[in-house]
């Protein structure tokens, strides 16, 4: 396959931040805010497009990828006519061109050129991924492309697409095709895909978390679903941020495979997360926040557009920021789900056996009223707290934790920031101050110099106290008056853990043995 050849007329190369919102304003629909953001619209698309996406079946790769609803296999000839199309699309368009890096550790970066019809796509790219040196820059050789052209509609009849959209990846070519589509979480999710398959093959665990370090140089990563509270949680004032959504583990410590970040910010505020609220300035891109014509004003509260808006923000905009993103090996792991069953305990213990049947399940839930037809807490599983971006059978990943918590014997603690006292809609939502007190304890190692007692049903390790927190808040079944109630609603969470987990058939015993008990 011949690589796209780029008329030095139309193709801009390498831009600056300002060059790039100067013609994003002028050519994209892009405007500023009152904070000097640029505020896009993304159309039809406001989020990813998990039906849209699809790895390319090529003998190299077939028996590595994990075949399924997540990665749909999209035929070599098909790719190949598609990727000319958009080539022949592209051919008299202006064009932008960001060179740069995925992967803060150089022994394991991956060079990559991202190659967009939109000025403010390459904005978004030049933020979200790895800047190279102007050394670095001269020397740049691309081992991984990603072409978007969100203007290109595919015909499915025609190109063997699922829709308009689409994002494909030949690991092959060494290609991301990306049309159809202007959300710009496509080109950042596509290459964490891709970095999820080298990295395992580099004895690197890839991993979806957040990751701080304290000032003793004490690391954490931060796992959890939309809504756990990932985000709040692992951006600590006493703490610097390592990076807030993908992280490499390689023999040496943890790295941050990116160079920005990309937060939700529906409901944003300065009080409750200062860093993203004055990260949102010049050079960052919100994505369908809608903002007041006259005074320039975003208004985070308005979820009109969609519930997913996005800032994008290079990771030196937040104060308290490690760079580069590289740090030891972690001393904690901390799991974050919101339970709205009101069943799991606000902090515990995990053994080796117990993280992994856990990082496996990567359990939440969605609340009533999130989702038409959910009427009632809803359980939602996604393996390794990552599902959507998994090329590999997710055991390798949850085999490979399980390694590496045994090599640096590293604490593991499932914290729920979900419901007390009851479910949803009769319980509490977890008090934000116990939580922070929670992890803090575990941070600092004071939480192992506790008592501990058994969770009857899950069988994690219950601590009998916390600094900061009341007694009767640590074990769940308390919190209920009507202990009954409890119990079966336990085993109705047990039941669902049960069940998801029996869709994976490469899982040793001694994990699976690690399952709540049913009955």
């Amino acid at each position: 396959m011949n690589m796209i050849q780029l008329s030095t007329k139309k193709a801009h190369f390498n831009l600056s931040v300002p060059q790039l919102i100067e013609m994003a304003v002028a050519g994209n629909g892009g405007r500023l805010t009152s904070t000097g953001a640029l505020t896009v619209e993304t159309g039809k698309y406001t989020g990813r497009s998990p039906k849209d996406r699809f790895i390319v079946d090529e003998s190299s790769v077939h028996d590595k990828i994990d075949w399924g609803p997540v990665n749909r296999p999209f035929s070599p000839e098909k790719f190949h006519r598609l990727y000319n199309d958009v080539l022949a699309f592209l051919e008299d368009k202006e064009i932008f061109v960001f060179d740069g890096f995925a992967g803060a550790d150089q022994r394991y970066r991956l060079p990559i050129r991202v190659i967009n019809q939109y000025a403010w796509h390459n904005l978004f790219a030049h933020q979200l991924f790895i800047r190279p040196t102007e050394e670095e820059l001269e020397h740049h050789q691309p081992e991984f492309t990603i072409i978007s052209a969100p203007d290109f509609e595919a015909n499915p009849a025609v190109h063997g697409t699922n829709s308009e959209a689409f994002i494909i990846i030949s690991f092959l070519q060494k290609v991301v095709l990306i049309g159809g589509t202007k959300y710009a979480g496509e080109i950042k999710k596509s290459i964490f895909s891709v970095m999820n398959f080298i990295l395992p093959q580099k004895n690197v665990l890839s991993m979806h978390c957040s990751a701080n370090q304290g000032r003793d140089g004490d690391v954490a990563l931060f796992f959890g679903l939309s809504g756990t509270g990932k985000t709040t949680l692992s951006a600590d004032p006493n703490r610097f941020l390592i990076g807030d959504d993908e992280h490499g583990w390689s023999d040496t410590g943890i790295f941050n495979i990116e160079g920005g970040c990309y937060a939700k910010c529906i409901n944003l505020s300065e009080e409750k997360e200062p860093d993203i609220f004055r990260a949102i300035r010049f050079g960052s891109v919100l994505e369908n926040v809608v903002v007041d014509e006259k005074t320039g004003v975003a208004d985070y509260d308005d979820g009109s557009l969609t519930e997913n808006t996005r800032a994008a923000y290079p990771i030196n905009y937040i104060s308290n920021a490690l760079i580069p993103g590289i740090a030891q090996h972690p001393n904690a792991i901390i799991f974050l789900t919101a339970d709205a069953f009101g069943v799991l305990p606000p902090i515990a213990k995990l053994s080796k056996e117990q993280a992994m049947y856990h990082f496996l399940s990567g359990y939440t839930s969605k609340l009533a009223g999130t989702e038409r037809g959910i009427t009632e807490p809803e359980a939602t599983f996604s393996a390794c707290f990552g599902a959507p971006f998994l090329p590999l059978n997710p055991s390798v990943y949850a085999e490979m934790l399980g390694q590496k918590i045994d090599e640096q014997k590293a604490k593991v603690y499932l914290v729920n920031t979900g419901w007390s006292g009851g479910p949803y809609g009769v319980g509490k939502r977890m008090n934000l101050t116990y939580t922070r007190a929670m992890i803090t304890a575990a941070l600092t190692g004071e939480l192992e110099q506790q008592e501990y007692t058994t969770h009857p049903v899950f069988g994690v390790a219950m601590p009998k106290f916390c600094p900061g927190v009341p007694a009767g808040v640590l074990d769940p079944r308390e919190t209920w008056e009507d202990k009954e109630a409890y119990d079966a609603q336990a085993q109705k969470l047990a039941k669902l853990f049960v069940e998801n987990f029996s869709k994976f058939n490469r899982v040793a015993d001694v994990v699976r043995a690690a399952a709540p008990k049913v009955g």
